[in-house]
Formats: C-alpha cells, structure tokens, sequence
C-alpha cells in the first residue's frame, strides 16, 4: 500500500509541455502522517496545495510565475521509485508528467536538501 511514508523524498519531474520540456524538483514529507511538498523550478520555489495520496495516486495543485502565471494540477500515479501522469494548467491541454526518486546518496549532495 502507498502512504505519505512511501512516497516521502526528493523527486526529479519532466513535464511534456507543448513550449518543450520543463524539469522540476518537488519535495514530499511525511509530518506525522500527512504529506506536505514543495516544488523547485525555473528560480522559485511555492508550496503544494491540496496534496492527496489515494491509493497509489498522487494529487495537487501548485501556482507558478515563472515562465508564465500559471495554476497547475498534477495528477500522477506512483509505482516504486517512479511516477507518472499529467499536469494541467487551466483550459490548456495535460502534460505528460514522468518522475524519479532521488536516493539518498544523490539528495545529500543537494545543497539544501533535506534527508
């Protein structure tokens, strides 16, 4: 079964944008049951809204400034150390979404990282 325990680590995210592909690093911890995230890209970080873990699906919202102003949903499905799915920013069409677990090796090389 999948629970914040689970899925709580440093990810590595491509998004299939119809503009390219956009890398993203988000953030999943596991405060005493509930998830919490964050996500790094394109010079800032925001916090995840709405986090929810049902089943082995993964879901949340984020706001973005950079490129664009957007409000995206993400919307993936996590198997092991992988996830995948899409990314929706209001009326335009979903992204493909694929992401990588960090190990913990490589997340203690990260400045600023936390285990």
């Amino acid at each position: 079964m999948t629970t914040a325990a689970t899925v709580a680590g440093i990810w590595d995210l491509s998004i299939a944008t119809p503009i390219g592909k956009i890398t993203a690093v988000i953030e999943l911890r596991d405060d005493e049951g509930v998830l919490t995230g964050t996500a790094r890209g394109a010079g800032e970080e925001v916090g995840l809204d709405g986090l929810a873990l049902t089943g082995d699906r993964l879901t949340w919202k984020q706001a973005v400034t950079r490129p664009m102003r957007l409000n995206l949903s993400f919307d993936v499905t996590v198997t092991g150390d992988t996830l995948a799915g899409t990314s929706r920013a209001g009326r335009l069409p979903a992204s493909r979404v694929s992401g990588l677990r960090r190990t913990d090796r490589v997340a203690e090389t990260v400045p600023g990282a936390r285990p």
